[in-house]
């Protein structure tokens, strides 16, 4: 294996045009630069340097040669420059993330990114699980924040957290006693996720399954919308409430006690498609994860651009 040392020696003797010269650069001795260039030699079975009363010059092969030397250290270079920058990813990434993610930790996760990686651009589209697996599939996006996993070949997926369901109404809205039964909320509407969306055909399966027929449900990918519908006490929903502090700690909505089997937590992952430019998405969902799990905290306001 050669030396990446003697290569740089090389270079050095070929550009100051002395051992000595060398020597000093390199801060060693005459001996050791002369060990090094016929080390060198030998590795590569070729002569670099003439040597004479005047001094060395290189041969010809040794002056084909060192384009070949310069490009190595340079990329040595390269390689130790971006070990050292924390900023060493930029240009776009192409983000795509379910509501009930930008709804909690999604804004901590970007003011930590922008801190960590300035020259990083998040292009962020929020949407439905569905889309969200098409658009990666497509490759329109590069990473997203979804229900998942995603069971396919070269999908990669790591866990990020998982949000339990409720069933939520207005303290305004008439429902009776409580233990409620799945009858009774099928005698509103109920409002919940999109209809492609893994809650919305369990919650339709439970209501047919107690007896609701053709249960009214209305299925929206704005969880805004769903909330709003809630408090006008247009029906009942079923969402992750994991937001819904305010709301819940004003009164304006309250958790049902209904009698059904368990509703299932809402899991989410990062997930992305495998491939040499899979680097980025990997480093962000790795701090994605940690900002799920409550392992980032806000930083300092001295820290923030503009501040």
């Amino acid at each position: 294996m050669i030396d990446l040392r003697n290569i740089e020696t090389f270079f050095w003797v070929s550009t100051l045009g002395s051992f000595r010269a060398a020597a000093e650069k390199l801060n060693t001795t005459q001996p050791a630069i002369s060990q090094r260039i016929a080390s060198l030699e030998g590795d590569l079975g070729v002569r670099l340097f003439e040597r004479d009363a005047r001094g060395v010059t290189l041969t010809g092969k040794g002056q084909e040669l060192l384009s070949h030397a310069e490009r190595m250290l340079q990329l040595r270079s390269d390689m130790l420059r971006a070990a050292r920058e924390q900023n060493v990813m930029r240009g776009p990434l192409r983000l795509g993330v379910a509501e009930t993610i930008v709804q909690t930790w999604l804004p901590l996760l970007i003011e930590h990114v922008h801190a960590a990686y300035p020259a990083l651009v998040l292009q962020i589209e929020v949407d439905t699980t569905s889309v969200l697996h098409s658009h990666l599939t497509s490759r329109q996006i590069d990473l997203a924040f979804l229900m998942g996993p995603i069971l396919e070949p070269r999908f990669e997926n790591l866990p990020l957290c998982a949000y339990p369901l409720a069933w939520v109404a207005s303290p305004r809205l008439a429902l009776g006693p409580e233990p409620l039964t799945l009858e009774r909320i099928g005698k509103l509407p109920l409002i919940t996720y999109p209809s492609s969306s893994r809650p919305y055909q369990m919650v339709r399966d439970m209501l047919t399954r107690a007896g609701v027929q053709a249960p009214r449900m209305y299925g929206s990918a704005s969880l805004s919308m769903v909330v709003r519908m809630t408090l006008d006490c247009i029906g009942t929903s079923v969402i992750a409430p994991v937001f819904l502090d305010k709301e819940l700690a004003n009164g304006e909505l309250r958790i049902l006690n209904v009698q059904a089997d368990p509703l299932p937590d809402l899991a989410f992952t990062a997930t992305w498609v495998q491939g040499p430019d899979s680097h980025v998405a990997r480093t962000i969902a790795l701090l994605a994860q940690q900002a799920a799990e409550g392992k980032l905290q806000p930083l300092p306001q001295s820290g923030m651009v503009g501040s």
